[in-house]
């Protein structure tokens, strides 16, 4: 009985697994899905250079900051999944040719003083982007070379650009590359 079991099961195997036939008629197409409005072309991301942020002392936190309100620099809608990355400018560097460029440094940020460490340091929602400078030492008399009339970049990057692994944040010419954006495209703004 063993091997009359034996004997059938290995014959269903290949009767069934050997089963080869023509292929049947195609399905039928679906319905016609109504057409959406077209998108805009080129909107990948935005750059926006903000002149002039001055930052308020607040002495109980013993830090500096400021508030800048998206819709006050940029007509550009931030998602909350949208990634926002912030870049101070440290002044302009000598290149070998004669010639200078801006060098832009990615937030945070530290800076070794005499009297400390300070940081600056960011956090955002989609609606607005807040700056900080924190230190470890009494803040009260840093140089206004830190805190007045400084040069940003705010950089609003779609999530699809973000969550690459090849995309590289910590310099602000591979980021403009990466979304297509051109120095002339930058939205430059003085808020002073």
């Amino acid at each position: 009985m063993n091997k009359f079991s034996t004997i059938l099961g290995a014959v269903i195997v290949f009767v069934f697994a050997a089963c080869e036939g023509p292929q049947g008629p195609p399905g039928f197409d679906g319905f016609d899905g109504l057409d959406g409005l077209d998108g805009t072309d080129g909107i990948q991301g935005q750059v926006v250079e903000v002149e002039g942020v001055n930052f308020d002392y607040d002495f109980d936190a013993n830090l500096f900051s400021t508030l800048i309100t998206f819709s006050d620099v940029t007509n550009f809608e931030v998602f909350e999944s949208d990634a926002v990355l912030v870049y101070r400018h440290d002044g302009l560097i000598d290149l070998n040719d004669g010639t200078t460029a801006d060098a832009w440094t990615q937030i945070p940020q530290n800076y070794f003083l005499n009297e400390g460490t300070i940081q600056y340091v960011f956090s955002h929602t989609f609606v607005d982007l807040e700056l900080f400078i924190d230190g470890n030492f009494d803040l009260s008399s840093l140089s206004t070379d830190f805190t007045d009339n400084q040069l940003f970049r705010i950089v609003f990057v779609p999530s699809e650009y973000a969550e690459s692994p090849d995309f590289d944040s910590s310099n602000i010419e591979s980021v403009m590359s990466t979304l297509n954006i051109g120095e002339e495209q930058i939205t430059k703004l003085d808020i002073n």
